[in-house]
């Protein structure tokens, strides 16, 4: 793997060392860098906001289908970017449900407002506040019960206890959240894509894919890239530096704090309207892929994007897994520092490279290599999905290895066992259900990503998203609308259903 990242670095920085820059560019990196740093930068502030907001409500409120509730919201780190958007679109867009509704009563649409910065921040926000939400609910559930029964017997309020109570449980989490978000948001490729409105809102993700499919400009495509690059690796240095999230608070159950009715009437207003706010693109998709009929289904196109995408996402996703697993099981049984550092650099590797930037890393390793894009591309979106996967991944499962590690570890040693007879008879019936959350999480980027397959898709070789993404630029709007009611489909259903599975054959095997 660290030769696959030195290659694909490599190949950017020589290309952008053997050629001069291209005359007359057109861009403008200044512009770009303010650009995505400030979307990134308010989506942040916004997701952590609304996310501490959503977190407060759920923690205080019990309802008949909460666990259905949080579900959902955990489902939207793997929600597609580009269903999303579509989803906004349909919602708030020029022919979106909301004009239509106002042309009714009003006379008058409101206007086209999903496009733009606001649109992009919208989208960004329905996705990583609902992320937030789930981190810092955990970290609120968490609490412990002597905690609750101090600030009950002291008769604190709502906000007195949030300030005593719940800030400090969180804080220490914010910081390495905000990181994560910052950096979803400024390498986010299909919202800015669909939603930026024009040059004005162009991010270095999508000016990057301008200047390779565009402008065929790839000495101003590596340029961009390089300061990507060194953006990212600039936040996941400044992250590595904060302090780590607390893990001193034990998981409790069924926490009980009633709230004065002003504060739970806040509570459910909050929590009613984000659920709208998160479920009406969802809703809007669905809703727009049934009344334009499932006439997609008849092209032969679709079939070969559907098991592209299928294929590709379950190949990525064992590649990925397996990585992950690989990576755990050798830092668990590692005790120099210098060796597990060395086994975590790979992952920190990928964070610093986006979906973008990777495909244009190993699109200019392929043509140095004398290889048609065309022919490589199968083997490169597999690879660089895998890739992108692989911190995710490797934050799922690394913990628990390293536990049975600590607690096993002496057992295992003694009676000798190693490798794959290690890994079936011990970790893999004791982290089934990682696993399953592993490869659901990859399989779902994988089958909703547009960054990697964008620069590599062809006519022959197209994915549902790239399909999508396609039947959106020629106005094929009922086409666009039932690829993403599939799509959206496909994603719960994974992600739901992949670690119930996995869970199950582990402990069938147990």
């Amino acid at each position: 793997m660290g030769l696959l990242i030195a290659a694909v670095l490599w190949a950017i920085v020589s290309a952008a060392a053997g050629q001069p820059a291209a005359a007359g560019s057109r861009l403008d990196i200044a512009h770009l860098v303010r650009m995505t740093a400030l979307q990134a930068g308010l989506t942040t502030v916004l997701s952590l906001a609304v996310g501490v907001a959503l977190a407060w409500c759920l923690n205080r409120l019990r309802f008949p289908g909460r666990g259905l509730v949080i579900g959902l919201f955990s489902a939207a780190i793997v929600t597609p970017g580009i269903v999303v958007a579509f989803g906004l679109l349909s919602v708030w867009g020029r022919n979106g449900w909301i004009n239509r509704t106002a042309e009714t009563l009003l006379g008058a649409p409101i206007g086209n407002i999903a496009f733009g910065l606001g649109g992009i921040l919208f989208a960004h926000v329905v996705l990583d506040a609902a992320f937030a939400a789930r981190v810092l609910l955990a970290r609120l559930d968490a609490v412990p019960d002597a905690r609750l029964k101090i600030g009950q017997s002291l008769g604190l309020g709502p906000f007195r206890r949030f300030a005593l109570i719940d800030w400090p449980a969180i804080s220490g989490a914010l910081p390495g959240l905000a990181a994560i978000i910052f950096l979803l948001a400024f390498t986010s490729f299909p919202i800015v894509l669909l939603l930026g409105g024009g040059p004005a809102n162009q991010t270095l993700e999508v000016a990057i894919y301008a200047a390779v499919r565009q402008d065929f400009d790839l000495n101003g495509a590596v340029l961009l890239a390089l300061v990507q690059i060194a953006a990212c690796s600039f936040v996941i240095l400044a992250a590595s530096a904060l302090p780590p999230v607390p893990t001193s608070l034990g998981p409790t159950a069924g926490q009980r704090w009633r709230d004065r009715p002003v504060a739970q009437l806040v509570q459910w207003l909050v929590l009613a309207v984000c659920l709208v706010g998160f479920l009406a693109p969802l809703l809007a998709v669905l809703a727009d892929g049934v009344s334009a009929g499932l006439s997609v289904l008849a092209q032969a196109n679709f079939w070969r994007a559907a098991a592209a995408s299928l294929v590709i996402g379950t190949l990525s996703a064992l590649l990925a897994v397996t990585l992950a697993l690989t990576l755990g099981m050798g830092r668990a049984a590692s005790s120099q520092p210098l060796l597990r550092t060395g086994l975590s650099l790979p992952v920190f590797a990928y964070l610093a490279v986006p979906a973008v930037v990777l495909s244009l890393g190993f699109f200019l390793l392929v043509r140095a290599l004398g290889v048609a894009p065309g022919s490589a591309a199968p083997y490169v979106v597999v690879i660089a999905n895998a890739l992108l996967s692989l911190p995710f991944a490797a934050a799922t499962l690394g913990p628990p290895i390293e536990a049975i590690a600590r607690t096993r570890g002496k057992l295992i040693r003694s009676l000798g066992i190693s490798g794959l007879r290690q890994f079936l008879a011990v970790e893999y019936p004791l982290i089934g259900r990682d696993i399953g959350i592993a490869l659901a999480l990859a399989f779902c980027f994988s089958l909703g990503d547009l960054g990697v397959i964008a620069l590599f898709g062809t006519q022959d070789f197209q994915t549902l998203p790239l399909m999508m993404y396609r039947a959106l630029g020629s106005y094929r709007s009922n086409d666009a609308a039932a690829i993403a009611a599939i799509l959206l489909v496909l994603t719960i259903v994974a992600f739901v259903g992949l670690p119930r599975l996995v869970e199950r054959l582990s402990n069938a095997r147990a």
